[in-house]
């Protein structure tokens, strides 16, 4: 066993990353507070070609160096847009013909473990302590839960990210 170099891992430059096909995946945070946070799902979104992240309502933009102490460069390889309202970035996937999920325990969500992508999705990830805005719920069209079965009833968003881009990759991009 030998461990590969950053060399031999024979990764593309961002210009490379740019030309890339990407999955049909729009991560959308709503009113997300902590700064590393939003870095890892940047960094998440690199790792599995992303197309873009919406940054929304409270959610910090780059370049601010807590984003890249664990973006680690991301925010320059993965697309991203800010919206002042979650409501407009919906709107705006809307009309692009994305499929609106929210990653939410609801009375009305399905389980990861179940859920087939049905190509453009966007993935609504909600503030750590509220989760979800009701009427950001209220205009989706499906609802997402990670199964869980310890004594927490939630994950950490950027966990909880990895978990779901990491399953819509799995559906749509792996070895593309």
């Amino acid at each position: 066993m030998k461990k590969l170099s950053m060399d031999e891992l024979n990764r593309l430059n961002v210009n490379e990353f740019k030309k890339q096909d990407k999955i049909p995946l729009v991560v959308v945070l709503d009113n997300i507070r902590s700064l590393n946070n939003i870095g890892s799902v940047f960094r998440t979104s690199d790792a599995f070609r992303v197309e873009a992240i919406y940054l929304c309502g409270i959610t910090a933009c780059p370049p601010h160096r807590e984003i890249h102490k664990t973006a680690l460069g991301a925010t320059e390889s993965v697309d991203w847009k800010y919206f002042a309202s979650t409501k407009d970035a919906i709107s705006l996937l809307k009309k692009e013909n994305y499929q609106i999920i929210g990653i939410e325990q609801t009375n009305d969500s399905v389980s990861l473990l179940n859920y087939v992508s049905k190509g453009k999705s966007a993935v609504i990830f909600g503030n750590e302590v509220e989760g979800v805005d009701e009427q950001i719920l209220d205009l989706c069209d499906q609802y997402i839960e990670i199964p869980q079965e310890g004594t927490k009833h939630s994950l950490n968003i950027s966990v909880c990210a990895g978990i779901v881009i990491w399953h819509f990759y799995s559906q749509l991009g792996a070895n593309a």
